[in-house]
């Protein structure tokens, strides 16, 4: 069965995640310049067979978009242009970012990992997957 793969979207930073080839587990893979992704995830796709992508959809608390919706809307735009015969969905990614900080103090992770913006994202990238897979229909 084919994997599905999560991004969690930033100008800065994309953390990455892909489920086991049974699609019960999310694991993080890596985080990457948005430069690079494309090229990261052609790569990833030699070796790997994935069915979807689902990307972090960022939204204000009252449900409305973020200022950042529009890098995003861009991203899966460059996501259908390179990779069209692989679907994408969106998924809201409203707090991953703390419960990303509380999941990695749970861990026992010391502070300066913690603060370590590179894998915040791509423990974020686990918890839209995670929370993808949960919610879903099948």
């Amino acid at each position: 069965m084919p994997r599905l793969m999560a991004f969690d979207y930033g100008t800065k930073r994309i953390g990455i995640a892909v489920t086991d080839p049974l699609q019960i587990i999310a694991t993080g893979l890596e985080t990457v310049h948005p430069k690079d992704v494309i090229d990261y995830v052609k790569k990833y796709l030699l070796a790997e067979p994935v069915e979807r992508f689902v990307v972090g959809e960022p939204k204000q608390m009252d449900g409305t978009e973020s200022q950042s919706a529009q890098h995003v809307r861009g991203f899966v735009t460059l996501l259908k242009k390179n990779f069209p015969a692989i679907p994408v969905d969106m998924a809201d990614e409203r707090f991953t970012s703390k419960m990303a900080s509380a999941a990695m103090l749970a861990g026992g992770l010391k502070k300066s990992d913690r603060k370590n913006k590179a894998l915040v994202d791509t423990v974020s990238a686990v918890i839209i997957l995670q929370t993808y897979m949960e919610t879903r229909k099948f």
